[in-house]
């Protein structure tokens, strides 16, 4: 499967964080914790350079807490600080806080050692692919709806500066997607997770992308989901089932696939199917 989708207003979006990106100390990257490799940003690791970066894995309720503690701990062996965060939970707004102020922390120091009793506040880039919760985070940072937010990809579509405190401010910036995914696998995954624009996708093809990786990674929660008692049934069996069980039918009672498929990757795309996550980190 290709995909291509890379508005207009997201090519106008590179060219201004490469223009921006000498105006802020560190970046901070956030990522789908149920995809962290396939949403990163190929165009932005060229763009970011050796800027300090931090990485946010966003949507932590719907990974799988094993695997995302697997991510976090990838990061860091890397040099890279990473938490993983729910926007709703307070807790976890105030870690991505303290944790911007300690990357702005070495600089703060250097401006007190010249005698700057009030440095400037440290200044920082937020980058993310679209719908990865980017604007969701930011409302929650500045404590204040600034940004706009939403379920679709891509609404988000300018920059601005963000006061969080005193000694931080945020500039936000346009998700950003490359034109084409050269890889089948990473398309599939974007897709499944609602990064994508949902006009522009097979959605047989991802619904059943979805069901054949949770009937070989989570075949509990597939079961539990949909009341599956054979779980090594073919696809269509699965998706007869399925638009059966969650009452996807025609008059007559004919299954309607298209809304099954619809349930299917809705239902991934909420909590009703948590827990999931579709990428592991590389093990040396």
């Amino acid at each position: 499967m290709t995909i291509q989708w890379f508005p207009g207003h997201m090519a106008k979006a590179r060219r201004e964080v490469e223009e921006k990106l000498k105006l802020v100390d560190f970046v901070i990257e956030l990522v789908d914790a149920r995809a962290p490799e396939a949403s990163q940003n190929p165009m932005l690791r060229k763009v970011l350079g050796n800027k300090p970066k931090m990485v946010v894995l966003m949507k932590k309720d719907l990974a799988d807490k094993s695997v995302t503690d697997a991510w976090i701990h990838h990061y860091e062996e890397q040099g890279t600080p990473a938490l993983a965060v729910n926007a709703d939970e307070k807790g976890d707004i105030q870690s991505v806080i303290q944790r911007a102020h300690d990357m702005h922390a070495a600089k703060r120091e250097k401006w007190k050692r010249k005698g700057v009793q009030n440095p400037p506040p440290g200044r920082a880039m937020i980058i993310g692919i679209p719908n990865v919760g980017k604007s969701t985070l930011i409302n929650r940072l500045a404590s204040k709806k600034i940004a706009k937010t939403g379920d679709r990809p891509g609404v988000t579509t300018q920059q601005q500066w963000i006061k969080v405190k005193k000694d931080f401010e945020l500039l936000d910036t346009p998700g950003i997607l490359w034109p084409k995914f050269e890889d089948p696998q990473v398309g599939l995954v974007l897709a499944a997770i609602g990064t994508i624009k949902d006009q522009i996708l097979p959605m047989e093809e991802v619904a059943t992308f979805i069901l054949a990786y949770l009937k070989e990674h989570y075949p509990k929660q597939l079961a539990e989901r949909y009341a599956i008692e054979d779980i090594s049934m073919d696809t269509v069996d699965m998706f007869t089932h399925i638009g059966r069980f969650r009452g996807a039918l025609e008059a007559g009672g004919a299954i309607n696939y298209e809304k099954t498929y619809d349930i299917i990757i809705r239902d991934l795309r909420s909590k009703r199917i948590a827990n999931v996550t579709f990428e592991k980190p590389e093990t040396e």
